[in-house]
């Protein structure tokens, strides 16, 4: 595997669901792929599990990981190609990532979206220069428009849990006081299609993601309805995709904190599983009540990074 973006690298659903048991079983039984290589993971962005997860994994496998933060450990770096450089950005990316490749083996790359320019962002400018110039397998750890590893993740997590072998899983917008990227919705919708699960997601109108991800989901606006019989809920807030009006894209169009995840929400599903990617904003995405509940899977889902991970990393290293 050369890179990791969408579910389709990952080839067999089922076969990576059981690869991600078998590594989950054992995690340190693969640490001798590891030896004598490096993985350099690059943050432009904060994180949290994403950090954490991908530098546990990679020890797990026996890697060597070095954590780049852009800005703060190195130059700032420019993305744009074309550009007068005469402002703050000392160094441009088609050095710097040729550099990078030359001190590891496998990279991994966390950039957020600009919400400005759809087309930009959609375009996943750089995250394709990683890809163009690294020499290296490369990893999304969360890119302008998916977050791979997430997905992958909460699908295991699903994979856990469900009572069913089809399981309605229904992913909800959610008011948020700051206009956030569509990467998590975007993938998580991708994954679960991938896998066959029942899908529905349910938006304000307005925020329709974009069908390269959420084809073969149901749509529906009315939350209720949607929640109806679910047996996983994922809250997720997103800001405008831009797909009926790209000149909205990124900006907040509700702020309806009907659709906040409570109690009364979770009472119309199936005693449904509550999942969120974290952090999440408290009785603004979801209430206390719902998060803190026995049904709430959003710390078991936080430490299947590290096995999403250690499958991404442990196959790319399979394939050097």
């Amino acid at each position: 595997m050369k890179q990791f973006f969408y579910a389709k690298d990952i080839g067999d659903i089922k076969a990576a669901l059981e690869e991600a048991r078998q590594v989950k079983a054992n995690r340190l039984a693969w640490r001798g792929l590891g030896e004598g290589k490096t993985i350099m993971l690059v943050f432009f962005n904060s994180s949290l599990r994403t950090r954490l997860s991908s530098q546990k994994a990679a020890l797990n496998l026996g890697l060597s990981p070095i954590v780049l933060n852009i800005g703060q450990d190195s130059w700032k770096l420019e993305t744009e190609l074309g550009v007068v450089m005469d402002g703050d950005k000392s160094e441009h990316l088609r050095e710097a990532i040729p550099v990078m490749g030359c001190y590891c083996d496998l990279i991994g790359v966390r950039s957020f979206a600009g919400l400005t320019d759809r087309e930009a962002d959609y375009a996943e400018s750089v995250l394709q220069q990683f890809v163009q110039y690294s020499g290296r397998p490369v990893i999304s750890l969360e890119s302008a428009t998916v977050h791979p590893c997430q997905a992958f993740a909460d699908l295991i997590t699903i994979d856990e849990h469900k009572r069913k072998p089809r399981p309605k899983v229904v992913l909800t917008w959610a008011p948020h006081p700051r206009a956030l990227p569509q990467a998590v919705p975007n993938s998580f919708a991708e994954w679960m299609i991938a896998a066959g699960m029942d899908l529905v997601i349910t938006q304000p109108e307005g925020y329709e993601l974009d069908p390269r991800f959420t084809s073969g989901a149901r749509i529906e606006y009315d939350q209720m309805k949607a929640l109806e019989g679910a047996d996983f809920v994922y809250a997720k807030n997103w800001s405008c995709p831009g797909v009926t009006n790209p000149e909205q894209y990124g900006q907040i169009l509700s702020h309806d904190r009907s659709w906040t995840v409570d109690e009364a929400h979770m009472a119309v599903t199936d005693n449904a599983f509550f999942m969120h990617c974290l952090p999440v904003r408290r009785n603004v995405i979801v209430s206390d009540a719902v998060i803190d509940a026995p049904t709430s899977l959003v710390i078991p889902e936080a430490a299947n990074r590290e096995i999403a991970a250690q499958v991404v990393m442990k196959r790319m290293l399979e394939s050097l």
